[in-house]
């Protein structure tokens, strides 16, 4: 008795079983018209109209079922008419109830002729049955939809063709003629085992499936393993899962109600499998372009990858979310109209929200920054770890992570230090003002010599000038590109430059100015009078022969001295690692 008491709680969850609250027919939408609100049975919408008579029929209740066949016959013939079509509707009808029209006026795009609607049609071997209903006027302007009696007139005859399921004709008697609730035991019983069969039916097909799928996975994904097809594997199984259901609701001729039933968890099943397959492939997808774009050493790639893979999942669920609503009878054409009005509100209480999405389609298709990226946003800097739909994350010198709104990164200047070819050094030499002109010609031409001659120095566009008689100093400006891309690197060279400037310096006998003024109270050791002669006597030597390096030296003498220096320098303790 507790078995029998959960088959019939089992069974009153099925749709189509009459509940209290549906006993005088199918609710009516509030955006109907008062006429179709008056009708009790619901007849004032061609969906309501065939929902309750098929709730009526289920329930062998025929009298309140003939109220909804426009019939001239008597009461006892028309409720025949009744019983004789729910059967043609059960076992030929193949129809999404939820896809009838919910409006008093019908669907006019299924609408052979005016105030009248096709519902469906139930194939034979001679002639279909169309199943037509027709609005007619009962009452005081009040005006429902009946079952044609175009569709009665043929009604008996396809009775009679159509027969009972194949099933029941190996079924015992007592399995077809004993009723559960309003539905024969053995329908009760084929709904009840539906899930476990079709779970069954699904490991089997997968068994066979897998294996065959096996080679192309391996083709497609350039892979030996068997990686990327499990990560396939749940939603295959879950979409074989909705063929079984399918094939076994076929298969038995099961009432359309219980069809409906059916098809709504199959529906519901294959838009989840599809959403879930659909996501997968995209990842899959993904995975395999980031990995040709590294190979192809183009990291450039990378933030436009994640951002496609992040908006074709959206795009996916989404996608399955109006398939869902629109195999649910919702307006889908409605739904968008709405949202485009909806969408001006929506716009305007998500200002944020969508100027961050914008401005991460703009950082991934401009491509100011990339992953990977050293840049500087305002008065911070960081290394670019990745780039969101609504903010970027960046992580600083002192190794925190910052997330940055889209559209603050959109809107800023942003200096990318990771897209450079080759790193400025400038630095300004200040000498003191004790420094004779000549010892300034040849601490101008030692420099020069050395930034042309240096291997790490770009030759072409290095360059030195006296640019200023400062305050308490005369000014050089170096200017020159060293040919590293690295930060490190460049201190690496830096150093180099400048301890080598330092010892230009040193052997002009001048020295390096003091951003004060001096005052001698008791003699100094002053300039160095002999390195300051030899200076002086370089000087007069090229006067001499006519090669003083000003204002600069001539293309033939840079081409001869061009990479002469031993760098790094032969007691350097990186010495052979460069």
């Amino acid at each position: 008795m507790r078995r029998l008491g959960v088959m019939l709680t089992l069974l009153a969850l099925l749709p189509g079983t009459p509940e209290p609250a549906r006993a005088a027919g199918p609710s009516v939408q509030p955006a109907e018209t008062q006429a179709a609100a008056q009708d009790p049975l619901g007849r004032g919408t061609p969906r309501g109209t065939v929902l309750g008579f098929m709730r009526a029929a289920q329930a062998d209740d025929y009298a309140r079922a003939a109220q909804y066949l426009d019939s001239k016959h008597s009461t006892a013939r028309t409720q025949q008419l009744a019983q004789e079509l729910k059967a043609i509707l059960d076992r030929g009808l193949t129809v999404n109830l939820d896809l009838l029209s919910a409006k008093p006026e019908g669907d006019p795009s299924a609408s052979p002729k005016p105030d009248r609607q096709l519902i469906g049609t139930v194939g034979m071997e001679t002639e279909n049955l169309d199943i037509l209903l027709d609005r007619v006027e009962r009452g005081k302007g009040m005006r429902i939809w009946l079952f044609s009696p175009e569709t009665l007139r043929r009604v008996p005859e396809v009775y009679a063709e159509i027969g009972p399921p194949w099933i029941e004709f190996y079924l015992p008697r007592p399995l077809v003629e004993t009723r559960l609730g309003s539905y024969p035991v053995w329908v009760v019983i084929a709904t009840l085992l539906g899930i476990p069969m079709a779970l069954l039916l699904a490991r089997l097909f997968n068994r066979a499936l897998i294996p065959a799928l096996r080679p192309l996975v391996r083709y497609l994904a350039k892979e030996q393993d068997d990686r990327q097809l499990e990560r396939i594997a749940g939603p295959i199984r879950l979409l074989t899962l909705v063929l079984a259901l399918h094939w076994l609701v076929a298969l038995f001729g099961l009432p359309l109600l219980v069809r409906q039933f059916w098809g709504r968890v199959a529906l519901t099943l294959a838009v989840l499998g599809v959403t879930w397959l659909l996501s997968r492939v995209i990842d899959i997808l993904a995975e395999l372009t980031h990995r040709r774009l590294a190979r192809l050493n183009r990291p450039d790639g990378t933030s436009t990858l994640g951002l496609l893979r992040r908006l074709g999942k959206v795009a996916v669920v989404v996608a399955g979310a109006l398939v869902f609503l629109h195999a649910g009878g919702v307006n889908i054409t409605a739904a968008l109209a709405g949202l485009g009005v909806g969408g001006i509100a929506v716009a305007l209480a998500a200002q944020k929200t969508l100027e961050n999405l914008f401005g991460g389609i703009t950082l991934t298709s401009d491509q100011p920054i990339r992953v990977g990226d050293f840049c500087k946003f305002g008065d911070q800097s960081g290394t670019v770890e990745d780039i969101g739909l609504r903010s970027t994350r960046i992580r600083t010198l002192d190794r925190t992570l910052v997330s940055v709104p889209n559209g603050y990164l959109s809107s800023i200047s942003l200096e990318n230090f990771g897209v450079r070819d080759k790193i400025w050094f400038h630095p300004t030499i200040q000498l003191r003002y004790e420094t004779s002109a000549d010892q300034l010609r040849f601490v101008l031409a030692e420099i020069r010599h050395l930034l042309y001659a240096h291997p790490k120095v770009e030759s072409r566009s290095a360059r030195i000038r006296f640019v200023k008689l400062g305050s308490y100093s005369l000014d050089l400006e170096i200017s020159a590109y060293i040919l590293a891309t690295d930060y490190g690197v460049f201190l690496e060279i830096q150093e180099d430059l400048l301890l080598r400037i330092m010892d230009i310096v040193e052997q002009s006998g001048t020295g390096f100015a003091l951003p004060s003024q001096t005052a001698y109270f008791a003699k100094g050791r002053g300039l160095d009078a002999d390195k300051t002669r030899a200076a002086v006597a370089r000087v007069r030597q090229w006067r001499a022969a006519q090669t003083v390096p000003f204002p600069n030296f001539p293309p033939e003498r840079i081409a001869q001295i061009a990479d002469t220096i031993e760098y790094p320098p032969p007691d350097s303790a990186v010495r052979g690692k460069a």
